[in-house]
Parts: structure tokens; sequence; C-alpha cells
């Protein structure tokens, strides 16, 4: 028996990985919200976390099968969920930048 990525994992997977580089990226911008150059990097988290979580969720919706059958369902979840989570703590970031460039 072979393993193999087909499209059924690989994509949900993919977006996973979008969905955990948002957080990383969002958090980093969160810890770092300074100045006005840092917009650019939480914009980035939440447009990564927002397109990782609707392709997790469309992919869940659409999944034949439970978990453990092969067709991505757990990556789908762990996207959605990651996706979310890189969204808001984007926001936040991004929240925080501005509020610090209009105190000057």
């Amino acid at each position: 028996m072979s393993y193999e990525l087909g499209e059924g994992r690989l994509v949900p997977s993919i977006a996973a990985l979008i969905a955990l580089a948002s957080v990383v990226v969002g958090g980093w911008a969160l810890a770092r919200a300074r100045r006005a150059g840092d917009e650019r990097a939480a914009a980035g988290a939440v447009v990564a976390g927002l397109v990782s979580a609707v392709v997790g969720g469309l992919h869940a919706a659409n999944a034949a099968g439970g978990l453990g059958t092969g067709n991505g369902l757990a990556g789908a979840v762990v996207a959605l969920v990651l996706g979310v989570i890189g969204t808001v703590v984007g926001a936040l970031a991004l929240t925080r930048i501005r509020t610090r460039v209009r105190q000057g």
C-alpha cells in the first residue's frame, strides 16, 4: 500500500500551511505594532487567514466522508480554525497599528 497525496489531501494541507503562516505573521505584526509601515504584514495576515478559512470551510463542507477517510477533512478543519485565528490576530495588529499612528 503506497501513500499518495492526492487533491483531497493536498488542497486542505496547503490551506492549513497558509493559515499557519497567517497566524505567525499576524503575531509578529501584533508584537511589533509600532509604525505605519507594519500595516502590510498585518493586512497580509488578514487576507491569508480569510483565504485559508474559506478554502478550509468549502473543503470541509464538500468532503465525502468523515475523519480518517483520506478526504482531507482534518486538514480542512485545521485550515478553517487557524485561518480564523490568523484573521483575528491580523485584525488586532491592524487596529493597534492604526491606533498608535493616530496617537502620534
